[in-house]
């Protein structure tokens, strides 16, 4: 298969998927609004989202494709919350041309120039999970310090 095609099908289905999450979420929203709270589901968590998408919409969903849960999860909570739609497929095209360009381009001329690296493919794997995780950890890492910096102070 030739890397054109490879491409061109990986953004195809990165797109529609999203859509299909987007779609998903927009459709089912309105129930989960509806819904008690219980173990799993707290109605305070959509709300919590419905905010980090008004501050960081296109930056959730370009950079959360790059985090595995994150990424399955961020097209639904976008039409959940209702995330203008043009502003969605703006965020979603870019992020995906951004997701597929990079890994498969980097994953193909790689291969090409290094083709010893074969064996180490696991290593990548587990390292570009680790970068992507760092936001996400140093963000929660900071929020516990704060957390706990202000709970010595009301003390």
């Amino acid at each position: 298969m030739s890397i054109y095609t490879l491409c061109l099908g990986l953004l195809g289905a990165g797109i529609l998927g999203n859509f299909t999450g987007y779609w998903f979420g927009y459709r089912a929203g309105p129930m989960l609004f509806k819904r008690k709270d219980s173990i799993i589901f707290k109605r305070k968590y959509v709300v919590m989202a419905e905010e980090f998408y008004h501050k960081y919409g296109g930056t959730a969903l370009i950079i959360g494709r790059f985090v595995p849960i994150v990424r399955t999860f961020a097209p639904i909570f976008a039409g959940v919350v209702k995330l203008d739609f043009k502003k969605f497929v703006l965020y979603n095209v870019s992020g995906a041309l951004i997701w597929v360009l990079i890994l498969t381009l980097s994953g193909y001329f790689l291969g090409m120039e290094f083709p010893w690296i074969i064996h180490y493919v696991e290593y990548v794997v587990v390292g570009m999970i680790v970068v992507a995780f760092l936001p996400i950890a140093i963000t929660l890492l900071k929020k516990r310090i704060k957390d706990k910096r202000n709970k010595q102070n009301i003390q």
